[in-house]
């Protein structure tokens, strides 16, 4: 019974995913999360008691993995600044992935402050990956630096998403090159 019950709330939140993906926070019902499993419109309630807790779960869910990729990826490099620039590369490359735009378009939804709360400490992990490598760069205020180059990426990812008329790798290289140049002061 227990492994059904998680195979049904992991069908679920992969449901959420595809309509976050496809039509953003507004397409994320529980009529259509139930039309999507083949589950009851009362089941969907015995996994999920709102919206929100839905929206809390894929963060809980997406979020690490998604980090765990932009680590990874800053891990292979050497330098300071090829891992600033992993860091950055990462996270645009991930635009495209079903994760990633559902956590955009959660992002951009009316939460209750709990599942604000768990977004900004997942921002907040995100941030802290590349305040060590701006330190070793001999930035004088990597923390700070790191929340501003956060804010590039962030204007990079939503330029992407809203199918901007630049090229995603045109926004890419723009938002690296900036973030570079700033880093290097």
């Amino acid at each position: 019974m227990a492994e059904h019950r998680s195979m049904q709330r992991a069908a679920l939140l992969d449901a959420a995913r595809s309509l976050l993906s496809d039509g953003g926070t507004e397409a994320l019902t529980f009529p259509a999360l139930a039309e999507r499993t083949g589950l009851a419109r009362s089941s969907v309630y015995e996994y999920f008691r709102s919206r929100a807790a839905v929206v809390e779960e894929l963060c809980a869910v997406d979020f690490p993995v998604w980090a765990a990729e932009v680590e990874a990826a800053m891990e292979r490099e050497a330098t300071p600044e090829a891992k600033v620039e992993a860091y950055v590369r990462k996270q645009l490359d991930l635009v495209g992935d079903r994760r990633h735009r559902a956590v955009v378009a959660i992002s951009a939804s009316e939460l209750d402050a709990g599942a604000r709360e768990k977004i900004r400490a997942a921002h907040g992990g995100l941030i802290a990956m590349i305040v060590e490598a701006l330190g070793e760069t001999g930035h004088g205020q990597p923390r700070l630096a790191a929340m501003l180059l956060q804010g590039v990426v962030d204007a990079a990812v939503r330029r992407i998403e809203l199918g901007a008329a630049e090229e995603p790798a045109a926004i890419t290289e723009a938002a690296v090159s900036m973030v570079l140049r700033g880093v290097r002061g």
